[in-house]
């Protein structure tokens, strides 16, 4: 890789660090997602009472859980595709 452009190194790195960020930006959510449901359903049958106070809560906290992923969706299109690294060090 040492025969390549600078240019081209960096576009290449940054695909890589995009694929890799892309793919645990969206498992690392969905995991904590279904545990967080999980969690919430185990709650909801043992004191079915408290379903609608679990529901809120659970809604609120999935809602946050998936802004990360957004989050890490628009950080990592920006790097493919308005690659700030590029325009720093060239």
């Amino acid at each position: 890789m040492n025969t390549l452009e600078p240019q081209l190194q960096i576009t290449i790195v940054t695909i890589i660090v995009t694929g890799v960020g892309i793919v645990l930006g969206t498992v690392v959510p969905a995991w904590v997602e279904g545990k967080a449901v999980l969690k919430a359903l185990e709650g909801i049958t043992r004191q079915p009472e408290s379903a609608n106070d679990l529901r809120t809560t659970l809604l609120i906290s999935m809602a946050l859980l998936e802004s990360t992923a957004i989050y890490v969706l628009l950080v990592m299109l920006i790097l493919l595709f308005a690659n700030p690294l590029l325009d720093r060090f060239f």
